[in-house]
């Protein structure tokens, strides 16, 4: 079974990939012919093992996941993979702590006596799961299995003989056979305009606080009852909100004066005056109420495994705009208008007869591309009131086209947009507005196993994926719970939160002292503050990481940046590393692959997309499903690979190369 009857492996990250890769060592192991062999595995991060660094428990319970309880999991439930020692999802581990409260403090008891299925966790509460499932782990280790974590970072990983020496921030050398790059999130460089901004801080005695991680911030240092500009309006923003207001003794209680809202906000008196901005110029819309991941109503009618399938026997590498986009575009619009019509039927002339016709305008074999949606432009006139017909596109950028006359207006508006959009989340599965990002969700996972590892042309990925598609489906599939909206609407009402307006620009004024910001959309002054917070994470791309064993790797050649040619022919760096897949082992600057070095996680972000979410529980059959539990099938086969097992499954057919 093992490659030598010692076999050392170095798991550098110990986060949730990083204990996934050793979870599926050890069930690998145990179901294996292993006597007399031993097998030696190295967990090295700086931060305790199975939390890693964003989840760990002891941070502020107020920063929640971004999924409800019932979806995530470390162990797999795929039949064909090894079974598991021990463990199991989130939410079986939720029902279980609730029961028992073991290993639990009061905190964590207390949030779990209100946590219902459906909720959304806490940051916290989820990286005491982790933590707790790597300790039944390593409480049923198999014979001939040791685990030694060293609590620190690794520096270095250079072969020799065949083999890696290991080098640890303390000087410490382990000599392994087999090293896995689980790095998670780790610090990046500054833009230039972000480095400008620091040195202007830092020359005016301004306070700016750089792209982190929210719970690494120190949020004591932003001034009581100031004002202070607020860059970026995507989840971290809901983090750092929350910091400033609840964080700081405000409560959020239900409105008891009709048309208030849903809540209203009583503040401490501690809290800053908050100007937030982004380009659009509003928050990510917010998840719909649903009962599961995806919504039960929304069955995919074009962009389905039979049409990925026509590509692959055509032998074709689909375009994402040519021929990807107008498949989810269309199953987008059917999920609209078939709610709409089922919902509120008043809003159409004769409904059934409308679908109908609709389906037909549809199928993507009936019209050119450019003429279909011109087809379904003059039917949905024809049938449907003005008031609700839908612009997809502007569902991301309701403020597109509009001007304000004062910050007053802007403020007003945005709260509306905002009262609007949680009121939507609350009918959930009766919303059209919902259900089309709902079918843009669904579709996002069945284009997460398309696109993998090289299914759709470079120009596509770089121009279509990530150039528009990705900040478009981001901004409205990915946002906060429901309650994150509501309370930000309380915050405008109660004048703690105002908003800049799209398209801002930023700039020092050295004279003054402060940090502007101004919108071209909004005809009033400018921004002043002494404090400008970048509420966003640092940047994913290998190319600007801080890391000295990133570093060393690519200095020493063993890695490298994964290059794509633009539409232009010209070379573009992306976000990941190069790699070879299956299993994920790194490309080398001579282009060959770095045997015996996998790679596990975000530094994948070239050929896996939108791979940062985690694995899901209990995943259901469909394409729309497959990419569910991906990362945990990923490190299954990375284990394997160490143990010298052949896999169960072969690369993704969905992958098109």
């Amino acid at each position: 079974m093992a490659k030598s009857q010692t076999n050392r492996v170095a798991l550098l990250g110990a986060g949730p990939r990083g204990t996934s890769v050793l979870e599926r060592l050890l069930a690998n192991w145990a179901a294996g012919d292993t006597e007399g062999a031993t097998l030696h595995i190295h967990v090295v991060d700086p931060f305790p093992a199975g939390s890693g660094h964003v989840w760990q428990p002891g941070q502020s319970r107020l920063y929640l996941m971004n999924t409800q309880a019932f979806y995530p999991t470390l162990i797999p439930e795929d039949p064909e993979l090894a079974t598991p020692l021990t463990g199991g999802s989130f939410d079986q581990w939720r029902e279980a702590r609730r029961r028992d409260g073991a290993g639990l403090d009061d905190a964590e008891k207390a949030e779990l006596a209100t946590l219902e299925s459906h909720d959304f966790p806490s940051r916290a509460l989820y990286g005491r799961y982790l933590r707790q499932t790597l300790e039944g782990l390593l409480d049923r280790l198999p014979d001939g299995v040791e685990v030694t974590f060293h609590e620190m970072p690794a520096v270095a990983a250079r072969p020799v003989d065949g083999k890696f020496d290991v080098e640890l921030a303390d000087g410490t050398t382990l000599t392994v056979g087999s090293v896995v790059l689980a790095l998670g999130h780790i610090e990046s460089r500054l833009n230039p305009e972000q480095k400008s901004f620091k040195r202007a801080a830092d020359e005016l005695g301004l306070a700016y606080f750089p792209p982190a991680p929210p719970a690494d911030v120190d949020w004591q240092a932003v001034p009581d009852s100031q004002p202070v500009l607020v860059r970026g309006m995507g989840l971290n923003f809901f983090d750092v909100m929350g910091q400033l207001t609840e964080g700081r003794g405000g409560k959020f209680v239900e409105a008891g004066v009709p048309g208030a809202g849903v809540l209203e906000y009583r503040p401490s008196g501690r809290e800053p005056r908050i100007f937030a901005a982004s380009r659009r110029g509003t928050p990510y819309r917010a998840k719909a109420g649903l009962d599961g991941y995806y919504p039960r109503s929304i069955t995919m009618r074009y962009l389905t495994e039979d049409a990925v399938d026509r590509f692959r026997a055509a032998g074709i590498q689909p375009g994402f705009d040519h021929d990807l986009w107008p498949l989810l575009h269309r199953d987008a619009l059917w999920a609209y208008y078939s709610t709409l019509a089922r919902s509120q039927p008043a809003a159409i002339k004769d409904p059934a007869q409308f679908l109908a016709d609709l389906q037909d305008a549809l199928q993507p074999h009936a019209h050119t591309t450019a003429h279909w949606e011109h087809d379904v432009e003059v039917l949905v006139e024809k049938h449907v009131v003005a008031s609700r017909r839908l612009n997809l596109r502007g569902l991301a950028a309701p403020l597109a086209g509009r001007t304000f006359a004062s910050r007053r207006d802007l403020d007003a508006a945005i709260t509306a947009y905002l009262d609007d959009d949680a009121r939507r989340s609350a009918l959930g599965e009766a919303d059209p507005v919902k259900m089309a990002i709902g079918a843009l969700h669904t579709g996002r996972a069945i284009l997460k196993t398309v696109v993998a590892d090289g299914g759709i042309t470079d120009e596509s990925w770089l121009a279509g994926l990530r150039g528009w598609f990705e900040s478009f489906v981001e901004g409205l599939a990915s946002g906060p719970p429901a309650l994150r909206s509501e309370q930000l609407a309380a915050l405008a009402r109660a004048g703690v939160v105002s908003f800049v307006g799209p398209d801002p620009k930023f700039s020092v004024d050295r004279s003054a002292k402060v940090f502007r910001a101004a919108s071209p959309w909004v005809h009033d002054g400018p921004v002043e503050a002494e404090t400008l917070i970048e509420a966003m994470s640092p940047a994913n791309r290998v190319g600007i990481n801080i890391s000295p064993l990133l570093e060393q790797l690519m200095a020493d050649g063993l890695v490298r940046t994964k290059i794509m040619m633009s539409v232009e022919g010209t070379p573009m760096q992306t976000t990941g590393l190069d790699v070879e897949p299956h299993p994920y082992r790194p490309i080398a600057a001579n282009g060959s692959v770095t045997e015996n070095m996998y790679v596990l996680g975000l530094q994948l972000s070239a050929s896996q997309w939108g791979n940062a979410i985690a694995a899901e529980a209990r995943p259901r059959t469909g394409p729309a499903y497959a990419s569910g539990q991906r990362t945990l099938r990923d490190a299954d086969e990375i284990a394997r690979s160490i143990l010298g097992l052949q896999s169960p499954r072969v690369a993704s057919p969905a992958s098109l190369r």
